[in-house]
């Protein structure tokens, strides 16, 4: 094991960490010797149970579950990764949300982390160190307002609360960071790529260049891996980046048009 980013015996908890960039971040912590506790709403067969807690995050019962359990398995939290996130809002530009579709978005994208930052920020206080990180989105910058402008709203609030976070707790020993990732190559992003290739009558990669296209292009070509997105985690959470606080880390392969 490599011990370059010095993750050893750190406890870790991240949120929505069975599938997708989640799941390889958990793996990656593990892999460095990290102790590390995840959550979903239920434990995907054949998920190790010592690593897991069963909570609906998007309630406040779900997120002091989950507390309790990182105080109760874990003795506390040196980092969290707030990873929990997504949008089931229907499509068709604002006037198809409803108040209910707002609501579904925020309790999902914005309130879990805030609940669990307000139950578990005292104890890294005092301890004095810690480190949280937001994965927010580059849909903050960058929405599509026909499909996700309730999704994106609540990732530009999220990245606004952590910033304004990070200048109240960082001189307390504890820094914040947020990461933004683009299309990440996920489960449900290959299926979605290819359920767009089938109504195309193309093949996954042109399922790809269609999504790619409705992002404006990838300078890059692809989609980020979830393993790189895992990667940029792990190191902003690491020793290695002790001076890093209060920033947002773009991870898009060029997607968003600006610096």
């Amino acid at each position: 094991m490599d011990d370059f980013l010095q993750l050893r015996g750190l406890r870790v908890l991240i949120t929505s960490g069975t599938r997708g960039a989640g799941a390889a971040t958990v793996a990656l912590f593990r892999d460095q010797g990290a102790r590390v506790l995840t959550t979903a709403r239920s434990r995907p067969d054949g998920f190790p149970e010592d690593l897991f807690v069963a909570a609906d995050l998007t309630t406040v019962e779900g997120c002091d579950t989950l507390a309790a359990a990182v105080g109760d398995r874990l003795g506390g939290v040196d980092v969290i990764v707030h990873g929990l996130g997504g949008s089931s809002a229907p499509g068709g530009g604002f006037a198809a949300l409803g108040e209910a579709d707002w609501h579904k978005e925020l309790d999902l994208n914005l309130f879990p982390a805030v609940r669990l930052d307000r139950a578990l920020l005292p104890g890294m206080i005092a301890q004095g160190s810690g480190v949280i990180i937001h994965v927010t989105s580059i849909q903050r910058q960058l929405p599509l307002p026909e499909a996700t402008l309730a999704y994106a709203a609540a990732k530009a609030a999220l990245s606004t609360y952590s910033k304004g976070l990070s200048k109240e707790v960082s001189p307390k020993g504890v820094r914040v960071v947020r990461v933004s990732p683009g299309w990440i190559e996920t489960e449900s992003s290959v299926a979605l790529a290819e359920r767009l290739a089938d109504q195309a009558g193309t093949d996954y990669e042109g399922g790809k260049r269609i999504i790619m296209d409705s992002l404006g292009g990838i300078p890059l070509g692809r989609p980020s891996k979830p393993a790189e997105v895992a990667n940029l985690i792990a190191f902003l959470a690491s020793p290695r980046a002790a001076s890093i606080t209060g920033t947002e880390y773009v991870i898009d392969g060029g997607t968003i048009p600006t610096a």
